[in-house]
């Protein structure tokens, strides 16, 4: 089925691009140029304070430019707020609701005033299902649920899997790199962890003072190709991390 959103067309994932954008808040400034292909998972990485965040805020409308554009599936969406962007974000809290219930947080996913039709109640069980959630009230699981739902061709990911233990964050990517089989959407996670780079990524973004300082394949940058700068963010003198 193919969706219009704002007049972007898309059955799979959008190229996402940020052309000459701008932004500052306080002494932080940052200046993105960057496309990122589509159909692809990119992990975004970086020193912490560098960026990463505000270039997933910027691409889901919560940040607006101070100058430049930001264009998905080739379309301008400066003017487009959050909701109309073809864009699904996952936040390290998950933004949840705790009033509602499982069901409910995702049927949000479909519907603000949760007034849900049939075919949304079955949407919804469909994609509570999809993701494991046999009546455990698991965060990550019910957030990638309402992922499900929305049907977005871009998910942006912003360390939802951060406070996990390494098993359960395992077993969380695993679920989004069987979700980005599915949809083949775009996906931009922002991760601090080389395993979880390494174990989904397809291409790497590395943000560093506030720039985009590098992007290239998950696996020339882990095979000794990256900066030098990405190098020893990561821990690595030897010029390549093992798997």
């Amino acid at each position: 089925m193919t969706r219009d959103y704002n007049g972007i067309a898309a059955t799979k994932g959008l190229a996402v691009t940020l052309d000459g954008v701008s932004f500052s808040y306080g002494e932080a400034s940052f200046r993105f140029d960057v496309e990122f292909a589509a159909g692809r998972i990119t992990a975004i990485m970086g020193p912490s304070g560098s960026g990463k965040s505000t270039l997933l805020n910027l691409v889901a409308g919560f940040e607006s430019p101070n100058a430049g554009k930001v264009l998905i599936g080739g379309i301008d969406v400066d003017n487009a707020p959050p909701s109309a962007r073809p864009v699904s974000m996952v936040f390290q809290e998950n933004n949840l609701f705790a009033h509602l219930s499982v069901e409910g947080n995702v049927g949000l996913g479909r519907s603000p005033s949760l007034k849900l039709t049939a075919d949304d109640h079955r949407a919804v069980a469909e994609a509570l299902g999809r993701v494991g959630l046999a009546g455990k009230e698991k965060r990550q699981r019910v957030a990638l649920a309402r992922v499900l739902i929305r049907d977005r061709p871009v998910l942006l990911l912003d360390e939802p899997f951060a406070s996990l233990g390494p098993a359960l964050r395992e077993d969380m990517l695993d679920l989004v790199a069987g979700i980005h089989a599915e949809r083949q959407m775009t996906v931009l996670f922002v991760t601090h962890q080389p395993q979880d780079a390494r174990g989904i990524g397809q291409q790497i973004a590395f943000v560093d003072e506030g720039r985009v300082a590098a992007t290239g394949s998950a696996a020339d940058f882990f095979d000794g190709a990256g900066p030098e700068a990405f190098r020893r963010y990561i821990g690595d003198r030897g010029g390549s991390v093992a798997g």
